[in-house]
């Protein structure tokens, strides 16, 4: 089934009738799952490959508060690239706030079926990843990086035929459906209010661990390393306590006079599967005894962009990542992320969504996407310097911090 073919067949099916005016990519609108009333969001590629710009974004995010606040079923049509590349911050912040409430709505129990047309990349790739049912045409990729940042990566041109074989191997329809766990291919049977509801999200978590399995060898035993930084002595200066395990940072701080509990990825390196999941195994444990304060301390530019990885559903992990935060957020715990030097992509996604507060470090960066990944996308690099001001404009960021300049953590 083509992407065309299963648009046409889900309005035709689920009897959609648009409310309003078309939205850039995005059609909003209502249809009837079995006699049931259901809403009905549809991402066409139409513009910039089916891009999610800011005005598609705070659509969506109003959706996500009815659905959520009514528990009512909605039906997601994706066939897009993820964030707007060419509208830079304001995407991000834009998306940012979408992915809160779709976590929200995630987590209210409301039943949600994603279609998936041709593509499904980055950030709309961890949108159906919340949904209970993800639904593939024949021709579907779904990934966090597309064949072309793929192939960038593994140092291939993307047009190589072995690549291409391999990376339809990983990321296409019919590897996804292999994986099971609510992912379906296309059929004219297909009862998806039998499916839709998904899974708890603790049981998600543990059979995405089982899952690693493909992929995360038995490290051999390994003890936890004190980690002692300036920057990191300048933010916590009544004293902290850190220490790093398989790249994970682990540990506790004094502000004003009360303990922070501390975790992050400091190290630079780009963010896979099995990091993802140790964070968010860390983040689960702490629901027993929920802590006041918890400050994500983050340097990580992007997520990995290897078949390895891809072939396991890396959106998966990121968006697991994120339920993870946002369930500490739910029982009560007051989440702030750090940025140490860099964040961008589906991992700024993941860590900012569920945060109360985003600060910047002086000098550090938050970016759309890599410069590399940029360029293969629009043919040129639009990197270029923002200031805090830039920032808390786009509602990428709320405050900047000057370690031993102007002012500490509250």
């Amino acid at each position: 089934m083509l992407p065309q073919e299963s648009l046409a067949h889900l309005k035709s099916t689920f009897h959609v009738q648009s409310i309003g005016e078309q939205v850039g990519n995005l059609t909003i609108g209502r249809g009837r799952v079995d006699a049931r009333p259901v809403h009905v969001a549809i991402v066409e590629n139409r513009i910039a490959s089916g891009a999610l710009g800011a005005r598609e974004c705070d659509k969506l995010s109003s959706l996500f508060k009815i659905v959520a606040a009514q528990k009512s079923p909605l039906i997601l049509y994706l066939d897009s690239a993820g964030a707007k590349v060419s509208e830079g911050l304001p995407a991000l912040g834009a998306f940012r706030h979408m992915y809160r409430q779709a976590l929200i709505m995630a987590a209210s129990g409301a039943p949600v079926a994603a279609f998936c047309g041709a593509n499904c990349f980055g950030g709309a790739s961890m949108l159906a990843s919340l949904a209970g049912l993800r639904v593939y045409a024949r021709n579907t990729r779904l990934a966090m990086s597309g064949p072309a940042i793929l192939a960038q990566t593994a140092g291939v041109s993307v047009l190589d035929e072995t690549f291409a074989a391999m990376s339809h191997a990983a990321i296409g329809s019919d590897a996804r459906v292999l994986l099971g766990d609510g992912n379906v291919a296309a059929s004219a049977s297909l009862r998806i209010h039998e499916h839709w509801q998904g899974i708890p999200a603790a049981d998600r978590h543990r059979a995405l661990g089982e899952r690693l399995a493909q992929i995360d060898k038995p490290a051999k035993a390994a003890t936890p390393e004190p980690l002692q930084r300036k920057d990191l002595g300048k933010l916590y200066p009544a004293g902290y306590a850190l220490q790093e395990l398989r790249g994970i940072v682990d540990g506790t701080a004094t502000v004003d006079g009360k303990t922070v509990t501390l975790l992050g990825l400091v190290d630079g390196k780009p963010l896979g599967a099995a990091r993802a999941w140790r964070l968010a195994d860390r983040l689960r444990s702490l629901l027993a005894a929920p802590p006041a304060r918890l400050h994500v301390l983050v340097d990580c530019e992007a997520h990995i962009a290897s078949l390895e990885d891809e072939r396991i559903m890396l959106s998966a992990y990121m968006a697991n990542l994120a339920s993870a935060l946002q369930a500490l957020a739910a029982a009560g715990t007051h989440i702030e992320t750090t940025v140490l030097g860099c964040l961008g992509g589906g991992v700024y996604v993941a860590l900012a969504a569920p945060s109360a507060q985003l600060n910047m470090v002086y000098g550090s960066e938050i970016q759309l996407l890599p410069g590399r990944a940029i360029e293969s996308i629009l043919g040129q690099d639009m990197a270029q310097k923002h200031d805090i001001a830039d920032y808390q404009k786009a509602k990428v960021a709320e405050r900047e911090i000057k370690l031993g300049l102007v002012e500490d953590m509250p």
